[in-house]
């Protein structure tokens, strides 16, 4: 049974919730590069040097938070301060590893807000072509392990068809379930082997109320914001489903974000690009681009009261699912039905990216020639010199500067 290491009477006083809040501090002042990066960095620091946990008990919890909706990354902290340090732990970790990156979102889209999207247009038009980059970035290693065969890039084509078609949150929510109909009944994934049990303090009680709860949260919140007038109501409606229906966490939370904020008009879309942008030069979760759209909006709360509302709202469904699921990680693992559903909506996933890539991710930033050139550019920095994603941000907005200076 893999339980956590036993710490010693001279290192007890280091486990406590402020301990996990000062790791993970440095961990989101530290961690660029997107998930993938963020679970290497916390293997180093809280597998390899802390020995916090076992490897075998890391890699189930990483597998547990890659098949849940919502920020891996963020969720993979979320259990291992649970582990660490009760519930109080797992508040600190997920406060730690996401302050830097929400704090500076949100300065920066006060910037943008009292200078004025014309202070430096080149510099903007820079952070959305990088935009382009580094979503074409992401459908190109997603789609390579997790569309293999026909059947899965059938899923893709049609997921990004259908979004592209009728463009709205209702359709990719229709979008995830059909794929994951389509992943039951064509796919048949081979079962994960034997895995060892995790030593974390989450009863079947404590976990199915987690359940419920963001269940009941889902459903209810579209309910209260059409009774409750109220802008902030809508607002941490729309974030909480766009946390709670984003299967692959970071990049693709673009599509749905792009639906329930630009669409009504509560963010204009060259606000949206260079944010997102601006969001790739931030170290931690991707996430906290909501931090960004919620001190942007044209309605109150705006500012850092918007900022903060949806970031943790944007947060929340993934949090309670990785608590609520960690107790039955067990019989879920083993199902093979699950993990064919899985399949199925992380093809489905890839098809929401491909179709954002093009619209509003191309057709917002891509203007003409050069454009181009420095969209290629950007990518040949990110796979080929494998270049660090904040400094290809950086000289982005530099050439776009450049760019708007001189041509």
């Amino acid at each position: 049974m893999a339980t956590l290491p036993s710490p010693s009477d001279d290192t007890r006083h280091q486990d406590g919730p402020l301990a996990v809040f000062l790791i993970f501090l440095r961990l989101g002042l530290t961690s660029f590069g997107g998930p993938v990066a963020h679970l290497a960095y916390f293997r180093e620091e809280l597998v390899r040097r802390r020995r916090w946990i076992s490897e075998s008990a890391y890699a189930d919890v990483v597998a547990l938070c890659q098949c849940l909706p919502g920020p891996a990354s963020s969720q993979t902290g979320i259990a291992l301060g649970l582990a660490r340090a009760g519930y109080a732990g797992a508040l600190a970790a997920w406060i730690g590893f996401t302050l830097p990156s929400a704090l500076g979102m949100i300065l920066f889209a006060l910037g943008v807000s009292h200078y004025g999207m014309t202070a430096a247009p080149g510099v903007l038009h820079g952070l959305k072509l990088v935009a382009v980059a580094v979503v074409a970035q992401a459908v190109w290693g997603m789609s390579r392990s997790l569309c293999i065969g026909l059947v899965r890039i059938a899923i893709m084509v049609v997921a990004a068809a259908a979004v592209l078609a009728l463009p709205g949150p209702w359709t990719q929510v229709a979008v995830m379930a059909v794929a994951a109909v389509a992943g039951i009944a064509l796919l048949r994934p081979a079962l994960a082997g034997a895995h060892e049990p995790l030593g974390l303090p989450v009863t079947h009680r404590a976990g199915a109320l987690a359940l419920i709860v963001f269940a009941l949260l889902l459903a209810g919140l579209p309910l209260l914001a059409q009774v409750i007038a109220d802008p902030g109501m809508r607002m941490f409606d729309a974030f909480y489903r766009a946390g709670a229906l984003v299967f692959g966490g970071g990049h693709v939370v673009l599509p749905l974000l792009d639906a329930e904020v630009v669409a009504p008009g509560w963010v204009g879309k060259e606000t949206f690009l260079a944010g997102y942008g601006a969001a790739q030069a931030m170290p931690g979760p991707l996430f906290t681009f909501a931090a960004f759209l919620g001190a942007s909006m044209k309605m109150p709360p705006t500012g850092f009261a918007g900022g903060l509302l949806c970031t943790l709202a944007i947060f929340l469904p993934g949090a309670l699912l990785v608590v609520g699921a960690l107790p039955f990680w067990e019989s879920l693992r083993r199902s093979r039905r699950a993990q064919a559903a899985l399949a199925g909506v992380n093809a489905g996933v890839v098809g929401l990216l491909l179709a954002a890539l093009w619209d509003p991710v191309w057709t917002s930033a891509v203007q003409g020639p050069l454009d181009i050139v420095l969209v290629a550019l950007a990518l040949l920095a990110l796979m080929v010199w494998k270049l660090p994603p904040w400094l290809v941000v950086v000289a982005s907005g530099v050439a776009g500067w450049v760019a708007g200076t001189w041509f």
